[in-house]
């Protein structure tokens, strides 16, 4: 993808039907910008990121993130923020596509 350019974020989605589809939008020694793709009931484990903030900005869908001992629900339009050593991860609940933006800063 050529940057600078418009993104619509759903036109790189990779859906899988055997786990989390992933992909790279954008990619700097700075910034990562990436989309995580769930089907029904696919799910991102938990996990943390040393040095490493993470933005999850809820493209369309609906689900559960995870978030340092809590489930919170999630649907399009909302952002959830994980710094970095917080434990996150997202599953999706709703019986559509989940489509999440995930940015990472500074890149890994």
């Amino acid at each position: 993808m050529e940057h600078p350019s418009i993104i619509w974020p759903a036109d790189h989605a990779q859906w899988r039907p055997d786990r989390m589809g992933k992909g790279t939008i954008f990619e700097s020694p700075r910034l990562l910008v990436g989309l995580n793709c769930f089907e029904p009931g696919q799910f991102h484990a938990l996990h943390a990121h040393s040095k490493m903030d993470k933005v999850y900005q809820v493209v369309e869908g609906e689900g559960v993130v995870l978030l340092d001992g809590r489930e919170l629900p999630i649907k399009a339009g909302e952002l959830v923020v994980a710094p970095e050593g917080v434990p996150h991860g997202i599953r999706n609940t709703g019986g559509g596509r989940l489509l999440v933006l995930a940015i990472l800063a500074p890149a890994p």
